[in-house]
């Protein structure tokens, strides 16, 4: 998937990946698309959430070598 700008946020714990996706996400314009990349297993449910929340899209998540990548659209 094409994205505009990557976060790495891999290594950090709940809920500094949500705090660190929800500022790259305010620097950004609507309809862009942010990759974040994640190895906290519990991310997976914590950027539903924030989705649902928020009303940024969660288009996609996959787990590659215990490691997430999340692609959310930005409102």
């Amino acid at each position: 998937m094409e994205f505009q700008k990557e976060l790495d946020a891999r290594g950090l714990n709940c809920p500094l990946p949500i705090l660190k996706t929800k500022k790259a996400l305010s620097d950004m314009r609507s309809g862009e698309i942010l990759r974040v990349l994640a190895t906290d297993p519990g991310s997976v449910r914590d950027f539903q959430a924030f989705s649902r929340q928020t009303g940024n899209a969660l288009l996609e998540h996959n787990e590659e070598n215990s490691e997430y990548i999340f692609f959310m659209k930005r409102k």
